[in-house]
Order: structure tokens, then C-alpha cells, then sequence
């Protein structure tokens, strides 16, 4: 069965929402200037409501102190979102201990070839690269072109994100062999705000794809 994180989650009820329907992972954003980032002390009372969900810290390019910060809240894993090298994943893993996720932004075949330097990522998330001149890492709603993984072999770990949809998650499966998926803005109606129906709506999708 295919494995679900829903990220960007700022409210409780919806926390808890998600994390009861079925989510696996349920993602929280650090990242400045993002529509869903929260707090440090949010995320705190956040936390109490993922139940078995596993909760993931977003950051981009975090410096050392916002990492230890963001570690000391909770999390056991950290979604480097960012342009972090593969010495940095590194660093970040060494001094945290926790699970360390790098995403790689991708929209033709040779934006895979650094997927191999990131030894020391847990997993690799493999998300569409942000348009042009576009202020935010992720979370833009964009699809990339899905056969540009024909034929991939994963050096990690892998989940597959970029502009998914209840619509379309289960064809996203089918065509890539996805293990899991990642949604953010692909369930919601007003940016930033999770919909509980496309959350359960994408969690069915994916769970029965």
C-alpha cells in the first residue's frame, strides 16, 4: 500500500483530521514566507495531534541554530527543502540523529543525476522544480513530466511529489511505482488552507491505487 504524507498542516483539528484518515506522515512548514508556515511554539502544540502519523519539519537552508531548534521541539524527521549539498545532508544528519529527508527539484532527466551524492539522506523526495523566478522551494501545484523516472533506479528511499491531486495520485502511482506520495497545495481550496474532504478524498486515492 502506498504511504501518505500530507504537508503544510497548520490547524489541530485537521492535524488530527488527517493523521485518523490515514495519513502516514503529516508535515509541518518552517520554511519563511511560505502560505503554511508555522511556529516553533505552534508546532509544539501541534505535535500532540498527529497520533501514529510520523511528524516531519520543513526547512530550507536552515543554519545550524534553526535546526537544533526545530529538533529540540520534537521531530524525528527533518525535509530539507532547500539548496543543501550532499556535505550538508550530511552535517545535518551527523548532528541530529534524527531521519534526514533532501528533496530534489526536478523537470527533466538530468536533474536526477545528483540523486546518487546524497548518501547519508534516509530518503529522497522527488518534487517538480519551482518556476522560474519563484520565491518558495515548493508547494506550487506544479506536475513534472512523470517519464522522465522511466527506467530510474533509486539510489534511496524515494517518494514522489509535484502538483498531486485526488484526481490524479493514483495515475502519478501507476506511471512512477511511487512507494509514497507528498501533497500539499493538491488539497487544498484557498491557498494554505487544508479541505478535509480532498485530504480523505487523496488519502483513499492513494491508499487504493
Amino acid at each position: 500500500m502506498t504511504r501518505v504524507k500530507i504537508c503544510g498542516l497548520t490547524d489541530p483539528d485537521l492535524v488530527r483530521f488527517a493523521a485518523s484518515e490515514g495519513a502516514d506522515w503529516i508535515g509541518f512548514n518552517f520554511a519563511p514566507g511560505s502560505p503554511r508556515r508555522v511556529t516553533r511554539e505552534a508546532a509544539a502544540s501541534l505535535l500532540m495531534q498527529v497520533g501514529r502519523a510520523r511528524p516531519v519539519a520543513l526547512l530550507v537552508d536552515a543554519d545550524d541554530a534553526e535546526v537544533d531548534a526545530v529538533v529540540a521541539v520534537g521531530f524525528p524527521v527533518l525535509q530539507l527543502h532547500g539548496a543543501e549539498t550532499p556535505e550538508r545532508v550530511a552535517a545535518i544528519r551527523k548532528r541530529t540523529g534524527v531521519e534526514v529527508w533532501k528533496v530534489l527539484g526536478v523537470s527533466a532527466r538530468p536533474d536526477l543525476d545528483s540523486a546518487g551524492e546524497y548518501t547519508a539522506a534516509d530518503l529522497l523526495l522527488i518534487d517538480a522544480k519551482p518556476p522560474e523566478g519563484a520565491t518558495r522551494a515548493g508547494g506550487h501545484g506544479q506536475v513534472f513530466d512523470w517519464t522522465i523516472l522511466d527506467g530510474w533506479q533509486p539510489p534511496r528511499p524515494w517518494m514522489l511529489a509535484g502538483g498531486l491531486t485526488p484526481d490524479n495520485v493514483a495515475a502519478a502511482i501507476a506511471a512512477t511505482g511511487a512507494p509514497a506520495v507528498d501533497v500539499a497545495s493538491g488539497v487544498e481550496r484557498v491557498r494554505g488552507l487544508k479541505d478535509r474532504e480532498l485530504v480523505r478524498a487523496f488519502l483513499r486515492a492513494a491508499k487504493e491505487a
